[in-house]
């Protein structure tokens, strides 16, 4: 591994390259097998382990805070709306509250 990097070092070109240009180049070079293995690696572990660790650190919040006071269903729901936030924050909600609102008017003023 030492020595392929040794020899990356050399055969890289001169301008700035981000991580994934270099392993693009090592791919098509062909000839640093560890390396690709490395990068491999290294471009699956941060997303796996960053999205798999904020599931269970928002559940937790859910379970410890509102765990006596609602259903297994509902703390489901509430988990599933907290892991996929990116894309609730795509859905336009304005129309549900309004809707919401006018089937269940609890007060007359």
């Amino acid at each position: 591994m030492i020595s392929e990097l040794s020899v990356l070092e050399f055969t890289l070109p001169d301008r700035t390259m981000g991580a994934m240009e270099i392993f693009h180049f090592v791919r098509e070079a062909d000839c640093y097998p560890n390396t690709s293995i490395s990068y491999r690696i290294l471009f699956t572990m941060t997303v796996t382990i960053a999205s798999a660790e904020r599931s269970f650190s928002k559940l937790k919040l859910l379970k410890n805070y509102l765990r006596s006071v609602m259903s297994q269903e509902r703390l489901n729901g509430l988990a599933t709306l907290c892991i996929e936030k990116q894309l609730l924050d795509e859905i336009y909600i304005d129309p549900i509250i309004d809707d919401f609102a006018c089937r269940n008017a609890r007060r007359k003023f």
